[in-house]
């Protein structure tokens, strides 16, 4: 058998095919990018957001259709009952008189528009209207919301390390009595002992009768009183808002109070904490650092969910204390079947929630690279 030269069997195999650079394929067609994962997180959450929206617009639209009340009797009064003529000429004038798919797509179309059509209470565009009282409702729920976060998350952090111990049990007892009493219930007996009894805070309104409003600015009295130098506004406007949002406070800090005590014993548990008590770390420096940081999520969440049910028990809260929001507006437009400022309010509670929780979302994919990547 003859033998072969070293490297003769490679040199006869055929050549290893050449790897393409990268750039335009061999027939011309691009590679097309791929979209960072961030940027289809964000928008996934977007499309999702704009159909609930619209979802929303349908199921109120569909509701307040099917009310058994007539919206002519409601704000003509008697002169309904007594003239069908002028019930005709009122369902002709608010378009009451076209089938209901019809009223559906104008309505869509005028929203599209920023239309929302023109309140029958107080004869403005609904928009102007809600943008006039959004800002007080805002304010309101933020502040509700701040404190909310302190104490509850403060409570949580001291009833999680002292697990078991007296602090514990009367913190969870106090959550779970503000979360089961009713908010209007909570509001009337606070009206009665700060306001009535010990007289240390203002009832009811914004500001004092014998200020004026300070400036618009931001819509935020407390806010533009300190940006037109104005102290006297700003004691009164604060003086104001300490109850009812103490009140809007007292209801939800009991849920953030639980999220956050739930969270912490779970860090606390974890091994990267016992690493760090292994390392010799000061008790404070490990929960605050560590184990309060680590839940981060769980705090979103809480945050969330508190300014969404603090923004729909606005209506009871602004009503009590005469509080002229977003609220008290869409009470008065309930009972008096104003269908323009009912869907308006609907509109804009909507999306506030959806802006709300893609806020969260966005927040949650910050905190946990793995969530955007789902």
């Amino acid at each position: 058998m003859t033998g072969t030269a070293p490297g003769t069997a490679l040199a006869d195999r055929d050549p290893a095919p050449a790897v393409p650079p990268p750039g335009p394929a061999q027939d011309g067609s691009r590679t097309r990018p791929r979209m960072p994962p961030m940027a289809a997180y964000v928008l996934r959450r977007v499309a999702s957001s704009v159909l609930i929206v619209f979802g929303v617009t349908l199921v109120t639209f569909l509701l307040s259709s099917v009310v058994p009340a007539d919206p002519a009797t409601a704000n003509l009064g008697q002169r309904a009952l007594d003239d069908p003529e002028i019930v005709a000429r009122y369902h002709a004038e608010q378009g009451l008189d076209q089938p209901l798919p019809m009223r559906y797509l104008t309505y869509l179309g005028h929203m599209v528009t920023g239309d929302l059509g023109t309140s029958q209470q107080t004869q403005r565009p609904v928009l102007d209207d809600l943008a006039d009282k959004l800002p007080a409702t805002v304010e309101l729920v933020i502040m509700a919301t701040l404190l909310a976060l302190v104490f509850g998350v403060l409570l949580g952090v001291l009833s999680a390390r002292r697990r078991g111990g007296r602090l514990d049990r009367t913190a969870r007892t106090l959550s779970l009595t503000g979360v089961s009493l009713p908010i209007f219930w909570i509001g009337m007996v606070a009206a009665v002992v700060f306001v009535k009894n010990l007289g240390i805070l203002p009832g009811s309104g914004r500001l004092a009768p014998a200020l004026d409003p300070p400036a618009q600015i931001t819509g935020f009295y407390t806010v533009d009183a300190l940006l037109d130098g104005d102290l006297d506004a700003f004691a009164s406007a604060t003086a104001h808002l300490v109850l009812p949002a103490s009140v809007l406070a007292l209801s939800v800090v009991g849920m953030v109070l639980r999220f956050t005590r739930g969270a912490v014993l779970e860090s606390l548990s974890s091994d990267f904490v016992k690493a760090a008590h292994a390392k010799g770390l000061r008790e404070r420096g490990v929960l605050w650092g560590y184990a309060v940081r680590s839940s981060s999520g769980h705090l979103i969440t809480a945050t969330t969910l508190s300014f969404g049910l603090l923004l729909a028990s606005t209506v009871y809260i602004e009503q009590q204390f005469s509080w002229n929001g977003i609220g008290q507006y869409a009470f008065r437009s309930s009972t008096n079947l104003d269908l323009p400022a009912v869907m308006g309010v609907s509109l804009l509670i909507a999306l506030v929630f959806v802006v709300v929780n893609l806020i969260a979302d966005l927040l949650y994919a910050a905190f946990d690279p793995r969530i955007r990547l789902s």
